[in-house]
């Protein structure tokens, strides 16, 4: 049991650590070939911070434990929204400026009822993971088209101070460093978690929810704390509705591309509910009242209540013996 908390533990540090690096890695390689600051933001961070959260799901799925990776993507989802932008929203108020960012909302919205749509049937095939990829490409390409049509956006200046600058050999040296390391790593992490899952008598499903999935956004939390020290409010939202974007497509699409699988019940009538109430939450309150476009210090306690709320309705079920 010691062992499997350590290669946890172990396995999310370096996975943190080489999900940075391939990010910036690839972030520098990008500048350097010309691409557009805009264009890098939505697709290379964008990726890259899903990345820890896709190689999971893939490994868990090969693995035997697609509960972990449904848990993953759906605690990933939750803890975003209730967690991070609840937090740093509490610290000082997100104002959304950006035209960019206003229009990723209804994608996300989109994506989260697609994903609803096909876990229906507690079933996840190759067709399935087809079209969520497809939908995957075509928001991507939607958010390309408009960011070249759109010049001078918010978003854009913010994400320039993020974007590393090195040489291109430096950069591609990173990003084959960083991808080794975060398939070891998340291989080492699945490992770990399963051990744990079966020890305490737990499903892979909770594991996925809780511990892998909160580890995976703490350094999310971190740097949107930082993101909010430093007045940029559209990279932290933009970071956490492109995540939940890959998270509900990549995460759960990817998997289900390579293999079919079945989704436990809890997943589809307990947590999939709560990711889709907190999304429809946070597009309420960053558009409440009419013009504002603003997630201000109540809203984000709703938004940190919601969470606290779901964690402790898993504790409470854990205690009774009926989390499944």
């Amino acid at each position: 049991m010691l062992l499997s908390f350590v290669a946890v533990i172990v396995g999310l540090s370096l996975l943190v650590w080489s999900a940075d690096r391939f990010v910036e890695g690839a972030s520098a390689t990008a500048r350097n070939l010309g691409v557009s600051t805009l264009i890098i933001g939505i697709t290379i961070i964008g990726f890259g911070t899903s990345a820890p959260e896709i190689l999971i799901s893939i490994i868990a799925v090969f693995e035997g434990t697609p509960d972990l990776a449904i848990g993953n993507a759906l605690g990933s989802n939750i803890a975003n929204i209730g967690l991070i932008l609840g937090i740093t929203a509490l610290i000082l108020p997100l104002g959304i400026a950006s035209r960019l960012i206003r229009r990723e909302y209804p994608i996300l919205m989109a994506a989260t009822l697609l994903l609803a749509w096909l876990l229906h049937d507690r079933l996840l095939g190759r067709l399935d993971g087809l079209l969520l990829i497809a939908a995957l490409l075509l928001a991507m390409g939607y958010l390309v088209w408009y960011s070249l049509r759109d010049e001078g956006d918010s978003f854009e200046a913010e994400l320039e101070q993020e974007i590393p600058r090195m040489s291109t050999g430096r950069a591609l040296a990173w990003t084959g460093v960083g991808l080794l390391l975060l398939i070891g790593s998340s291989k080492l992490l699945v490992w770990g978690a399963v051990n744990i899952a079966t020890a305490a008598g737990v499903s892979e499903l909770v594991i996925g929810l809780t511990i892998v999935a909160l580890g995976t956004s703490l350094p999310e939390l971190a740097a949107s704390i930082a993101g909010v020290r430093k007045g940029e409010p559209d990279l932290v939202i933009g970071n956490v509705i492109g995540s939940n974007l890959f998270n509900s497509l990549a995460v759960v699409g990817v998997p289900a591309l390579m293999t079919d699988f079945r989704v436990a019940d809890a997943a589809i009538t307990r947590d999939l509910p709560i990711m889709f109430g907190l999304t429809v939450l946070l597009m309420v309150l960053s558009f409440t009242p009419p013009g504002c476009c603003r997630i201000g210090r109540f809203k984000g306690l709703l938004l940190l209540a919601g969470f606290v709320s779901y964690q402790a309705l898993l504790y409470y079920l854990y205690t009774q013996g009926q989390l499944a």
